[in-house]
């Protein structure tokens, strides 16, 4: 009785340590429940981030408030962080082998007693009429670095992940931003078109009557008319760009139902431009995160590279067992409970060829990450200096287009004084409307443009406004 006591005692031990190890590789680790939800508000900025109710309502939305709703609804996000939720799994599963092993084992053999010797899995000392219970310990002591760097290999892996998460989060910024000036662009249009169509309206109500009183030409009220149908042309485009540009932004806002929104550009003044792309470069290099994804994973790749050759060095493992066979042991023992401890050696020979082929694999492996990384590194320092002229060039058009629609306006001016007066024709009225009207849509476009040629520079030198 004293034994089977001091068995069972043993027995509770192993498995508080086992629930310690446990427990303390849970808390060392990422939550298990889901690393992002779809709250109803954001609790920090206070932004709603669920669909507004379809009641009918246009609502407000600034750029800000899009970039906060994309973050938290669009479901690359979610996918994104999951992956690194896996990622971290696997380093636990990498660094499990570095603890001890424990295993309980519940045996009942019925046998033939008058016999010993066999084939297969049952070894001649198990051949006798049995039961018992156990557990074994095995716990590696040395392989020469190679769990050591396999568990590095996952470490590195899952900063990369998490940097894939930040490069995700970045994609979604700039795919609002991007979603969200291109509104902007189609609201502003189709303002000019309401405008325009109203004003051209207006003319030809006032030249039919001017034509039926014999003061002007039927041509006058031609024109007046052709000039009416081009602007609610340009309307009905207007207004199907405007309903494109919601259902892109309701898709990037990670709905499913095309909300209307009105949206307000939150910046009063045009964003700065740096005055060169140099300083840029370096800022882009030390702050993207698919850069410093493709660093991770080629240190990452280094890493599995030497735990692979590894593979070719002994390993060295503790090995214990302790249990108790309280049926059949008092026939042939004088103890109903048994232990044992040792050290095993492993020493790999020839398979053929098998680890050596792996490690060269690696090998490559890494030398592909290395390459991987030094070409997208070239790839930053391009796309920054292709940003960063598409703003340059941005920001000129702004200021020639705004030159452009003062010039147009005045032009109008003059152009409806001298037909009003019967200096000139409805053609060069006609002209100076549709000069004024091209030149106010250029300049709604390209301060859109301008706004998002930044969002795009933003975005490769990895810093959001």
């Amino acid at each position: 009785m004293r034994s089977r006591a001091t068995l069972n005692l043993s027995l509770l031990t192993l498995a508080l340590f086992c629930f310690a190890l446990h427990s303390k590789a849970n808390a060392s680790g990422l939550p298990d429940e889901p690393l992002a939800k779809n709250p109803q508000a954001d609790t920090q900025t206070g932004i709603s981030t669920s669909a507004p109710a379809g009641t009918g309502e246009t609502h407000v939305l600034t750029r800000q408030q899009a970039e906060q709703i994309a973050l938290v609804n669009n479901p690359a996000i979610h996918i994104s962080q999951l992956v690194a939720k896996v990622q971290h799994q696997v380093v636990r599963e990498r660094r499990a082998d570095e603890l001890p092993n424990l295993t309980g084992n519940m045996t009942v053999v019925g046998a033939k007693n008058d016999g010993r010797v066999s084939s297969g899995s049952l070894t001649s000392s198990a051949l006798f009429s049995h039961a018992g219970e156990g557990v074994e310990l095995h716990q590696l002591i040395t392989d020469f670095g190679r769990t050591a760097n396999l568990i590095a290999s996952a470490k590195l892996q899952e900063k990369a992940r998490a940097a894939d998460t930040e490069a995700s989060r970045d994609d979604i910024v700039l795919a609002a931003d991007q979603v969200f000036y291109q509104t902007i662009e189609a609201q502003e249009t189709l303002k000019v078109a309401v405008q325009t169509v109203a004003a051209r309206q207006t003319l030809t109500d006032q030249i039919s009557a001017l034509t039926a009183s014999k003061l002007r030409s039927d041509l006058d009220r031609s024109f007046a008319q052709v000039n009416l149908s081009q602007a609610q042309l340009l309307q009905l485009d207007a207004q199907d760009n405007l309903d494109s540009a919601k259902a892109a932004l309701s898709e990037v806002l990670g709905f499913d139902k095309q909300i209307d929104y009105e949206l307000v550009d939150d910046s009063d003044n045009l964003p700065p431009l740096a005055p060169n792309s140099g300083d840029l470069i370096a800022l882009a290099i030390a702050n993207r995160p698919d850069l410093r994804s493709l660093i991770y994973s080629e240190q990452a790749a280094q890493k599995f590279s030497k735990a692979q050759h590894q593979q070719l060095l002994p390993t060295i493992s503790a090995l214990g067992v302790v249990g108790q066979t309280p049926v059949g042991s008092p026939q042939y023992f004088t103890s109903d409970w048994y232990g044992a401890v040792g050290a095993n050696l492993s020493i790999p020979i020839f398979n053929g060829f098998r680890f050596s082929a792996q490690a060269s694999e690696a090998r490559q492996q890494a030398q592909v990450a290395s390459e991987q990384t030094r070409a997208l590194r070239d790839r930053v320092a391009r796309d920054v200096r292709t940003a960063w002229l598409n703003a340059n060039t941005a920001l000129q058009r702004v200021a020639v287009t705004a030159q452009l629609l003062t010039e147009s306006n005045t032009a109008l001016d003059l152009a409806s004084s001298r037909y009003d007066l019967g200096l000139s024709s409805i053609v060069e009225l006609s002209q100076a409307q549709l000069q004024q009207t091209q030149a106010a849509i250029s300049n709604a476009s390209a301060r859109a443009q301008y706004n998002l040629t930044i969002a795009a520079l933003n975005f490769q030198i990895g810093v959001r406004p």
